[in-house]
């Protein structure tokens, strides 16, 4: 009787153990994605922010400049 309580006892805790490292391989893999979808967004758009700072910028050197 005390060892089916055992190994009952042993069995539900792989059984955690092994739930526990799938969420983090869950998490792992969203973080990822996460991070291929910032990447990609922020290298088609890059030009063009590039391009609004750069106008800002000459914006202001030119205000500064006329006062």
């Amino acid at each position: 009787m005390i060892n089916k309580v055992i190994m009952s006892a042993r069995a539900a805790l792989r059984r955690m153990k092994s739930k526990q490292g799938q969420t983090l391989v869950e998490y792992a893999l969203i973080l990822a994605f996460i991070s291929v979808v910032a990447i990609s967004v922020l290298i088609a758009l890059g030009n063009q922010v590039k391009s609004v700072f750069t106008t800002i910028s000459s914006q202001l050197q030119y205000s500064q400049g006329s006062h």
